[in-house]
């Protein structure tokens, strides 16, 4: 009469809710709103359907990366973009003086 006891498997009908992954325009948005002070945590929380917690800590991440903003030279892209036209830039100088000089050659050829 010694039967080993079955553990019951769990036959819940509830789906496991899937992680919302949120954008960082999106969060710099609502950052910079309560950052603002015009409305409260609580209301921006509701008004975006995130976490009063979540909203708090992308105010405090906001606050702490702004002056980075203002720190940093031209950004990346600028400086590469700058050197590209300056690449091509003087490959247009050297086709140009390759043509001038073409064009003087076959005017002496006669072509």
């Amino acid at each position: 009469m010694n039967e080993p006891v079955k553990e019951k498997e769990r036959t819940d009908n509830k789906m496991k809710a899937k992680r919302r992954r949120l954008e960082a325009g999106f969060k710099a948005k609502v950052g910079l709103e309560a950052l603002k002070g015009i409305k409260t945590v609580a209301q921006i929380a509701r008004e975006y359907q995130v976490h009063p917690n979540q909203v708090s800590q992308w105010k405090s991440e906001v606050s702490r990366c702004l002056p980075e903003v203002f720190e940093n030279g031209p950004s990346v892209q600028i400086q590469e973009s700058e050197k590209e036209i300056e690449r091509l830039e003087r490959k247009v100088g050297q086709l140009t003086m390759e043509l001038d000089w073409l064009k003087k050659k076959s005017r002496q050829l006669g072509l």
